[in-house]
C-alpha cells in the first residue's frame, strides 16, 4: 500500500468527497505508533494517505503527539508532499475567523518536544531557514483560490507548548513579536518532514482571535465549533483542489534535503541507528 501525497490533518477529511478506494493501513514504526491508522486511497486520481494527528475522537494532546512516527509512516508509505491543516488562533486584526493562512515561518515555544530523528551515534544538521516547501505553498494558494476560501500566503506560525492557550500577556508579546497565528503542533512536523526530505506545508485555519483581542472574551464555544465545521469544510474543498493541480515531479530541493547534513564518518554509525533510519538514509551510505 503507497501514497504519494500526505494530509494531516482531522478525521473529518476521510468522508470527503471523491475520496475512493479508502483501505486502512497500520504502520509499525521504530519510534512506536503513530497518532492512528493511515488512512489510503485516491483522490483525483492521485494516491493520498490521511491521517488523524489527535487520532480518531481526538485523543492525543499536542504534547503527547509521537510525531517521529507520524512523519516516519508518511514515508514509510511512499509519500513525498504533505499538506498540513490546522486550527490556529489569529494574532493580528487581518487575520479574520475563516480565513486560511499558509505561513511560510516558524517561531518555537514548545519545550523538550523530540523534533528530530537524528541521534544514537548519526548526527545530521538539517537547514531549515525556510521550513515550508514553496513550491507545495504555491499549489495550495491556488487550492485556495479556487475554492473561493480566503488565504494569506506568508506570515510566522507560532508553535506553544500547550494544553493550556495563552495568557493575555504572552498573546500581546507575541503580537509584538510581529507572529500572525498561533498553534500547538505544526513546528516539529515540519522539522520532521525535512529531515524525511518530504514537502511539507500548513494550512492554519484561523478559528477565532487569541485574547489579546477586545472581542475575546465575547466568543463562545458554540461560535468556535461552528468555525471549526466550517473550516473543515473548506477544508476538504482546498486538499481536493490542491491533490488536483500537484505537479507529477518535484522540482524543489526537499527530496536532497540529507544531501550535506550529515556530519557523522558514515564508517562509525552504529549498525542499529543505520538500520533503524534506512529508510531516511540508506541512499547517502551507497
Amino acid at each position: 500500500m503507497k501514497a504519494e501525497i500526505g494530509i494531516i490533518g482531522g478525521s473529518g477529511l476521510y468522508t470527503m468527497p471523491g475520496f475512493a478506494a479508502q483501505e486502512e493501513a497500520v504502520i509499525e514504526t521504530p519510534f512506536g505508533p503513530p497518532s492512528d491508522n493511515f488512512v489510503v486511497g485516491t483522490l483525483a486520481g492521485r494516491p493520498v494517505a490521511f491521517l488523524a494527528r489527535h487520532g480518531r475522537g481526538h485523543r492525543i494532546s499536542p504534547s503527547e503527539l509521537n510525531y517521529r512516527a507520524n512523519i516516519y509512516g508518511m514515508k514509510s508509505l511512499g509519500v513525498e508532499r504533505i499538506i498540513s491543516l490546522s486550527a490556529v488562533g489569529s494574532l493580528k486584526e487581518e487575520h479574520r475567523p475563516l480565513d486560511f493562512v499558509i505561513p511560510d515561518q516558524f517561531f518555537d515555544r514548545t519545550r523538550g518536544r523530540i523534533s528530530t530523528f537524528f541521534g544514537e551515534g548519526l548526527v545530521a544538521h538539517i537547514s531549515f531557514a525556510d521550513p515550508i516547501c514553496a513550491e507545495l505553498a504555491a499549489v495550495v494558494e491556488q487550492a485556495c483560490a479556487a475554492a473561493g476560501v480566503t488565504a494569506r500566503r506568508g506570515g510566522t506560525y507560532l508553535c506553544m507548548e500547550g494544553p493550556a492557550f495563552s495568557t493575555k500577556a504572552e498573546s500581546n508579546v507575541y503580537r509584538s513579536w510581529g507572529m500572525d497565528v498561533i498553534g500547538m503542533t505544526n513546528l516539529q512536523e515540519a522539522k520532521l518532514a525535512r529531515e524525511a526530505e518530504i514537502c511539507y506545508v500548513t494550512v492554519a485555519m484561523v478559528t477565532d482571535y487569541d485574547c489579546w483581542h477586545p472581542a475575546h472574551d465575547a466568543v463562545t464555544v458554540n461560535d468556535i465549533v461552528a468555525n471549526l465545521m466550517k473550516n473543515a469544510e473548506h477544508a476538504c474543498q482546498v486538499v481536493a483542489e490542491a491533490v488536483a493541480r500537484m505537479p507529477a515531479a518535484r522540482g524543489c530541493k526537499c527530496g536532497s534535503a540529507l544531501s550535506h547534513a550529515i556530519l557523522t564518518d558514515r564508517r562509525m554509525v552504529p549498525e542499529s541507528t543505520r538500520r533503524k533510519l534506512g529508510i531516511l538514509i540508506d541512499k547517502y551510505f551507497v
